[in-house]
């Protein structure tokens, strides 16, 4: 096992790369996990000794399990097989699964595939989340608010997440699919 002097470090070195990656300020990484930004500095500083109940916040508002903030450098490659993200039948004939198989902070990424003639109704989000639909396979109908709107093979669509929206599959021979990207709306926006 590594010193504490070692731990100390990795933890520097991984909060302050997961903290650019999600583009968290110390100050909005403070706020998010309730931990003061002084106590943020410290730890990035590699001069903190935090206790368990602030790793475990800090490690809650990046998304990571604890081992992730304290690991020794190592490749951060990991292969998930399709198998291991579990896809979910929503509507009539639509399968989601995750794009991605780690949580992207206010972000919802999903694969949406479609048996022919399939239809979804969406789910309306909170005020000021925005949604965009890429059309990979097939031609994919998505109504918003009443208006029609017809995708194909490298179409995108955006449209307010907080509108009634459906999405349909019109094609009765071929299935579509396509990728949902959904920017949740931020808490006291």
């Amino acid at each position: 096992m590594d010193d504490p002097a070692h731990v100390s470090a990795h933890l520097a070195r991984n909060l302050v790369a997961l903290r650019g990656v999600r583009s968290l300020t110390q100050d909005a990484l403070a706020k998010r996990s309730g931990v003061p930004r002084s106590t943020i500095a410290n730890l990035e500083s590699g001069d903190g000794n935090p206790s368990l109940l602030v790793l475990t916040r800090v490690a809650a508002a990046l998304a990571v399990p604890i081992d992730e903030l304290l690991a020794s450098p190592r490749a951060k490659v990991r292969k998930w097989s399709a198998d291991d993200l579990a896809a979910t039948k929503t509507g009539q004939g639509v399968t989601m699964r995750p794009l991605v198989p780690e949580p992207v902070p206010e972000e919802m990424l999903s694969v949406m595939e479609f048996a022919p003639d399939s239809v979804m109704r969406g789910s309306p989000h909170l005020p000021g989340t925005r949604e965009y639909f890429s059309c990979l396979d097939g031609r994919v109908v998505i109504v918003v608010a009443g208006d029609r709107y017809e995708l194909g093979p490298g179409d995108v669509l955006a449209f307010p997440g907080s509108t009634p929206h459906s999405y349909r599959n019109a094609d009765a021979e071929r299935p579509a699919r396509g990728v949902s990207v959904v920017v949740l709306a931020k808490a006291g926006v």
